[in-house]
């Protein structure tokens, strides 16, 4: 069937004294070997079936184990036992550089096996002549350093539309998406980056342009990639969504003009001389009956030979150059995803994840504060056009406290009609009472202490309590003898000093010095207790920032 028309298939018609010659014997099998290979293309693809999975055995050695494929021709190629080999023995494999990728194939060959003398040929010939008895359904194996291009694939043609945005001899840039779509469907975007595990970090970045698509989540238009630094991959792929616009029975256009695109490998800058185009029909009906009407209406020589040059493979192998030589680094397998699958496990995964395209949805979050006594606030906004729901999350901020103490200074004039802000309690009397202080520690109850200083500097020693038991030591002071005490408001947050001077005094000033006391309850703060910051710490970490 290689490169062979279709023809109407043809049997031997048996009858009593036939004279059978290898035409009649040659035909037969040929009608059982068409037909067969005929139904295994159509019915059920190309690829591997079971088995052959590639491994390697050491750093220049390959094994591909047993198992069993259909090729591109409807044919069987069985592996019926684990062969070893160097990969540089392999057909194809060049020893021109080491820094790549190259891909390992399987296809179907065939033998002569048994070699016999022929009586029919000797006799015409004279000489003596052999023939083989046998033919061994075999297979081949031989490598490619160059990979396939993505659309040389019948379902990838079938189903996507590709775009390639760059490719040299190690680096190949390209973008997916799918071929069919319905008005408000959100699709992805799958950008796919392969190289050499040798070339240089790689990092991408562009702005799309869209017509009849808008942009799914809150980078807009803008997509950025950037290889990891210890990445160890040949193929990397990051996918972002857009949503079809309500057009139906139009084609779609995404782009990346090449200005807007920066391409840099390593250190070094790469010019984008080209835009990658996507056109992509937006359709009525679903998208599965039209990939089917299109797959029916293929002619039988599509069906059957359009793909029959192609070859199966079964590695993506990646190679490190160490100076004159090579090591095999990784083995993919099955890289392009050639399988035949069983009919009765397709069966039972088409009951799996039915959810369709319009129920997945995109969020955003944000928090910010609010007043400490304020409540809680949620906004909730969707955007039917992306799919997107945006939440903003109010969150009451703490009240501000700088610590659990405390401290302050302030002169009190002992003149009588001192105008300094400081209120007198009564002018007969030698008792004085401040303002209201802000102790700045929030509202509830605090401890206050309060001492006096000498004249010279408050940065001198503190006297607490009764001077009078320091009179006679060395530790005597000439601060006068007053008498201290405290109002608290906890509902304020502020607390008032009385004084009472006892005696005469030769100052006339008093150098106050005052420290606030809170306890702050473990788990708690001045806005109510553990429950009140657990339920806060609770609201921040469900809207921590943007998503």
């Amino acid at each position: 069937m290689r490169k062979a028309r279709m023809y109407p298939f043809e049997r031997n018609r048996y009858f009593y004294g036939k004279l059978l010659t290898v035409r009649d014997f040659e035909s037969e099998q040929k009608y059982l070997n068409d037909k067969r290979r005929l139904l295994n293309r159509l019915l059920f693809g190309s690829g591997v079936v079971a088995g052959m999975q590639v491994v390697a055995v050491d750093d220049k050695t390959v094994t591909v184990e047993m198992g069993l494929a259909i090729d591109y021709s409807g044919r069987e190629v069985v592996i019926p036992s684990p062969v070893t080999l160097k990969l540089s023995m392999i057909e194809g494999f060049t020893n021109n550089e080491y820094k790549k990728n190259v891909y390992l194939y399987v296809a179907y060959d065939e033998k002569g096996r048994e070699p016999v003398h022929s009586v029919g040929n000797s006799s015409i010939r004279g000489e003596e002549v052999s023939e083989y008895n046998r033919v061994l359904e075999s297979y081949r194996l031989f490598v490619k350093e160059e990979a396939p291009a993505p659309t040389s694939f019948e379902q990838v043609r079938l189903l996507e539309d590709v775009a390639v945005l760059y490719q040299d001899a190690h680096v190949r840039i390209s973008q997916r998406m799918p071929k069919y779509v319905n008005p408000g469907d959100v699709v992805d975007v799958t950008l796919v980056v392969e190289k050499t595990l040798q070339t240089a970090r790689v990092a991408v970045g562009f702005d799309y342009e869209s017509d009849g698509f808008d942009p799914v989540g809150g980078n807009g238009a803008h997509v950025e990639f950037i290889e990891p630094g210890d990445g160890q991959d040949t193929e990397y792929r990051l996918t972002y969504s857009v949503k079809a616009k309500d057009r139906p029975d139009t084609v779609a256009r995404l782009a990346l003009p090449p200005q807007s695109v920066t391409l840099t490998i390593g250190d070094q800058r790469v010019p984008i001389d080209h835009a990658a185009v996507h056109r992509v029909d937006i359709i009525s009906q679903p998208v599965m009956e039209r990939i089917l009407k299109t797959w029916y209406e293929r002619s039988l020589d599509q069906a059957a030979e359009g793909s029959a040059d192609q070859d199966l493979c079964l590695a993506k192998i990646g190679l490190l150059q160490l100076g004159s030589t090579y090591m095999i680094e990784q083995v993919e397998r099955v890289p392009f995803g050639e399988y035949v699958p069983n009919a009765s496990l397709l069966q039972r995964l088409s009951h799996k994840d039915r959810a369709g395209s319009l129920h997945r949805f995109f969020a955003e979050s944000e928090a910010y504060d609010l007043e400490y006594d304020a409540r809680p606030k949620l906004d909730v906004h969707y955007h039917p056009e992306r799919n997107m729901f945006d939440f903003k999350l109010g969150v009451p901020r703490p009240q501000a406290i700088q610590d659990e103490i405390s401290t302050g200074t302030i002169e009190v004039p002992l003149e009588l009609n001192a105008k300094t802000g400081l209120k007198f309690f009564s002018r007969g009397r030698r008792n004085y009472v401040t303002d209201e202080i802000k102790h700045g520690l929030g509202t509830g109850q605090v401890t206050v202490l309060v001492g006096l200083a000498p004249q010279e500097s408050l940065k001198a020693s503190i006297y607490y309590g009764v001077q009078d038991v320091f009179k006679g030591t060395e530790y005597e002071s000439d601060v006068p003898n007053v008498d201290f005490g405290t109002i608290v408001y906890p509902e304020h947050g502020s607390f008032r000093i009385g004084m009472r001077l006892n005696g005469s005094a030769e100052a006339d000033k008093l150098n106050v010095r005052w420290w606030a006391f809170k306890k702050l309850q473990e788990g708690a703060d001045a806005n109510g207790g553990g429950e009140a910051a657990a339920e806060r710490a609770a609201l921040r970490e469900a809207a921590p920032g943007r998503e």
